[in-house]
């Protein structure tokens, strides 16, 4: 362990000072990310989780250690990680597309909750290294995702459409282009202009295409009245 921290591994003033300092720090910074990708959990949010699930643990020593109730000083923190559940669960939405959002986010406020825990029981290097995989994870690792995942030769996809014999054209465009069709789910919608059919599909396609271009073809086809990659 880092000897700089050593001073301040007791409950005193200075210390939890520093540890709702660096809480607040780190969950500004977590939150930072989110808010610049308009998520629904935010700057804010984040700052008050971390903060609280720090004063959260150090309730429980202080009332283990100063005010001598006989107590488990990690039932408190206990409760947080249980809790934070809830909150997350508020930030995870599925689309009419059947398209679920909100998990990324999810998961940053549950470990949000954690570096609080960990740097409000005096755990400094934990809860500072683990602030510092989640921003790695999320500013970083996001790029590298999207990376792969838009050269992988397969694609899911979102299809609206005015009539059957779209799809028969589709997939004979398709076929064409030696694109499979791996999965199809095809539902009809009631909008105010009348009833429409949406599709989602799964395609593998060969190396030499994008799916952008398989997108292209499909959007080039009479009768499509949308079409989206999810």
């Amino acid at each position: 362990m880092f000897s700089v921290f050593d001073a301040f591994r007791d409950v005193t003033f200075a210390s939890v000072a520093l540890r709702l300092g660096l809480t607040f720090l780190c969950g500004a910074l977590i939150g930072l990310e989110r808010e610049f990708k308009r998520r629904p959990a935010g700057f804010r949010t984040h700052i008050l989780i971390c903060v609280g699930a720090a004063v959260t643990t150090l309730t429980g020593q202080y009332l283990f250690l100063t005010e001598g109730y006989f107590t488990d000083m990690a039932r408190l923190g206990a409760q947080v990680i249980a809790g934070i559940g809830f909150i997350g669960a508020g930030t995870i939405i599925v689309t009419r597309r059947n398209r679920i959002k909100g998990l990324t986010t999810a998961a940053g406020l549950w470990t949000s909750a954690i570096v609080g825990l960990a740097i409000g029981a005096g755990f400094y290097e934990g809860g500072l290294l683990a602030a510092l995989l989640v921003l790695v994870s999320e500013l970083l690792f996001s790029r590298l995702e999207h990376f792969v995942v838009h050269r992988l030769p397969e694609t899911n996809v979102y299809l609206e459409f005015r009539s059957r014999s779209v799809l028969e054209t589709l997939f004979e465009e398709l076929k064409a282009q030696n694109v499979r069709v791996r999965s199809l789910e095809v539902t009809r919608t009631n909008e105010k202009d009348g009833v429409n059919s949406s599709a989602i599909f799964t395609l593998r396609f060969q190396n030499d295409l994008t799916s952008e271009q398989i997108l292209e073809t499909i959007r080039g086809i009479d009768g499509v009245s949308m079409v989206e990659e999810l």
